[in-house]
């Protein structure tokens, strides 16, 4: 599906770090004119790659990064742009964004993957023109981006509410390294296959485990309705690939909210329309690391 983007020569390095790859792009125009993926090990090997590919590219007008989290997004901070603490062995404290920016010298702006993701949804994808947008992703990990008033939701940090405790509904202690039982705990792929001894690829579509889920989910996707009050989530990430299982949340969230919100978008006839697949999928956060990158120069 190809990306629509204003008219422009301009070309825009695109990174989107995750915690098992990097995808690399840069764009001109609509058009994506170069990609390549690599692993996220180390970070001096992961980051080298990375400038290595920008480089062989020619100039660039500027790098915007979509990178998994938590992030120092304070500009105030002489630590903007580096990684905080985080559970991947041996990226805290990682200067991305002054990395990246000292090598190739051009204007590079940073978000999390799911705020840069939020972007490319509002303004191009499932969730334009609805504000304040709350944008999902369930995979290796569980993030929340937040976008208010046409812009990311920043303050003391950036949301992080896929650490937000969850309720006993089962009696799995939780993957969590720093809280056990979260959302991420109990609802990331890695959580499922700790808690199954096999890939939630491997298990049944009519397993027990996807109502379970659903419960996790739909207990986040509640809280955020709470919170933000959302005109709409967009709800993602490969774990929503599983068949059926995106319905089961939203039947799920309207039940947990049991009609406290008044809002036809909250009932088993309207959710469908409120908890939106995204358009983007697997590429959202990309396309936003390229809007960052045409903000940068704005």
């Amino acid at each position: 599906m190809p990306v629509m983007f204003e008219t422009t020569e301009r070309r825009f390095g695109a990174l989107e770090l995750g915690g098992s790859k990097a995808l690399c792009a840069v764009f001109r125009g609509e058009h994506v004119v170069a990609e390549r993926r690599v692993p996220t090990t180390c970070p001096d090997e992961t980051l080298q790659a990375v400038i290595t590919f920008f480089r062989d590219q020619g100039a660039l007008d500027a790098v915007g990064i979509a990178s998994f989290g938590p992030l120092e997004l304070d500009r105030e901070s002489k630590n903007f742009g580096a990684m905080l603490r985080t559970p991947k062995p041996g990226w805290s404290d990682v200067p991305i964004a002054g990395a990246i920016a000292d090598a190739l010298r051009v204007p590079v702006e940073i978000d999390t993957d799911v705020n840069a993701a939020a972007l490319a949804e509002q303004q191009r994808g499932a969730g334009e023109g609805a504000d304040p947008l709350v944008y999902i992703t369930v995979g290796t990990g569980v993030g929340v981006g937040v976008r208010m008033n046409g812009r990311p939701l920043h303050g003391l940090m950036h949301p992080e509410l896929g650490h937000l405790r969850v309720p006993d509904f089962c009696d799995f202690p939780g993957s969590c390294p720093f809280h056990g039982r979260c959302v991420e705990g109990v609802a990331s792929a890695p959580a499922l296959a700790k808690r199954y001894g096999k890939a939630p690829a491997e298990l049944g579509d009519d397993d027990a485990i996807w109502a379970l889920e659903a419960r996790y989910l739909a207990h986040l996707l509640a809280t955020c309705v709470l919170a933000y009050a959302p005109r709409c989530i967009v709800l993602g990430g490969g774990v929503l690939e599983r068949t059926g299982l995106r319905e089961r949340v939203r039947e799920q969230l309207v039940a947990q909210l049991a009609g406290y919100v008044p809002r036809s978008a909250l009932t088993m006839e309207g959710v469908a329309g409120y908890v939106r697949a995204p358009r983007f999928e697997q590429r959202a956060g990309l396309i936003g690391a390229s809007l960052l990158a045409a903000g940068a120069c704005s």
